[in-house]
């Protein structure tokens, strides 16, 4: 297997797939959720670094994500079972209404 060579910021996972970028960081915050090696963190010297997913990464995001939505209670539920900030849910909910 190749070496990857190519990787994208998490903003930008999230604008191709179209997706709330604030919904693709918590679904992406658990390591589990993605292949291994699929996330990329990058130290850019501040704090909170900047991750970044090979192609298969973002396939793995669209995949979850498009699981998540066939469960009960779907992106809500999800949210809700991560304990996420009332705020966080209404911005998120409010783009999945324009889904």
């Amino acid at each position: 297997m190749g070496r990857v060579t190519h990787v994208v910021t998490i903003d930008e996972a999230a604008r191709r797939i179209g997706e709330n970028l604030e919904l693709v960081e918590l679904v992406s915050a658990n390591s589990d959720n993605i292949d291994y090696g699929e996330k990329i963190w990058v130290d850019d010297g501040t704090e909170e670094g900047t991750t970044t997913f090979t192609d298969r990464g973002i396939e793995c995001l669209q995949e979850l994500l498009a699981d998540i939505r066939t469960w009960k209670g779907g992106i809500l539920g999800f949210l809700r079972a991560e304990k996420c900030d009332p705020d966080v849910i209404e911005r998120i909910m409010a783009d999945e209404k324009n889904r």
